[in-house]
């Protein structure tokens, strides 16, 4: 892509992409992690003027990207492409809210978390904070 291309997703896009790529990361897209992926895009004020009907779309081609062995690394390269680089610490945020809403981290989830911290070069201080507001808003008792 050159510097005068279109990015291929609007920055919702990238952010919605992000969040499905976490939800898939350990192979089972569970239904809480659907309903707070719906709940952040009604709600945050990133996704006020985003159009509800590009989430399919745009899980559908996470998915096709994904079944690609190198298809974690196009993922990044797309959202890099479409995200400001002050939306990297809310993708990463997101990603944080989607994977905790179970409950539950699971290996391959901390792995994706990992890799989109060092994609996003996101700083380690800043990930832990981020890291510890979710578990502090997910937390059941």
């Amino acid at each position: 892509m050159t510097e005068n291309s279109p990015a291929p997703w609007s920055p919702q896009d990238a952010l919605v992409a992000m969040m499905v790529a976490a939800s898939v990361s350990d192979q089972a897209i569970k239904t809480i992690e659907l309903l707070s992926i719906e709940r952040i895009v009604n709600y945050l004020p990133v996704f006020s003027d985003y159009n509800i009907d590009h989430l399919s779309t745009v899980s559908n081609s996470v998915f096709d990207l994904l079944e690609n062995e190198d298809g974690l690394d196009a993922l990044f390269g797309l959202v890099k492409a479409s995200l400001p680089e002050k939306l990297y610490e809310t993708a990463y945020a997101l990603c944080c809210d989607v994977t905790a809403s179970d409950g539950r981290l699971r290996e391959e989830e901390l792995r994706f978390l990992q890799e989109a911290r060092y994609e996003l070069n996101i700083s380690r201080l800043h990930t832990a904070a981020i890291e510890r507001g979710a578990r502090a808003r997910h937390l059941v008792e």
